[in-house]
């Protein structure tokens, strides 16, 4: 079952992808980058849980513990993928990478995080 939802993380990465196309093309051409920045936290976490819900809905988590295990897995794959991708594949400086998680500069990278770990946890709650 937990190899199910490995699996079902990677459509995360394209949701992701097509969130920060829609800041850059969108959001940017009527905010400044820290709003914009903000605006695509809310909507990634909102694509996220559209997509959760209905993988949930499709493939069940048995239980707390396992919806627990999805979560922390989601959420180091999350981590990696970010770190990995943005240094080695877009040559972000790790500088970069790190100051996305500066929440006293405003930057809400962090909340995408928490939820993608304690939403399989969320949605088994609320289907139990």
């Amino acid at each position: 079952m937990l190899l199910k939802y490995l699996l079902l993380w990677f459509p995360m990465v394209i949701i992701a992808i097509i969130n920060g196309s829609i800041r850059q093309f969108l959001y940017i051409k009527f905010l400044n980058e820290l709003a914009a920045h903000q605006l695509s936290v809310l909507s990634g976490i909102l694509f996220f849980a559209i997509y959760i819900w209905i993988i949930t809905g499709f493939w069940k988590i048995e239980s707390s513990a396992q919806a627990i295990t999805v979560g922390l897995m989601w959420l180091g794959m999350t981590i990696i993928f970010e770190f990995v991708f943005g240094h080695y594949v877009m040559g972000n400086s790790w500088e970069k990478l790190f100051a996305d998680y500066n929440i006293f500069k405003g930057r809400l990278w962090v909340v995408v995080l928490i939820w993608t770990a304690i939403s399989p946890f969320i949605f088994f709650k609320l289907r139990s």
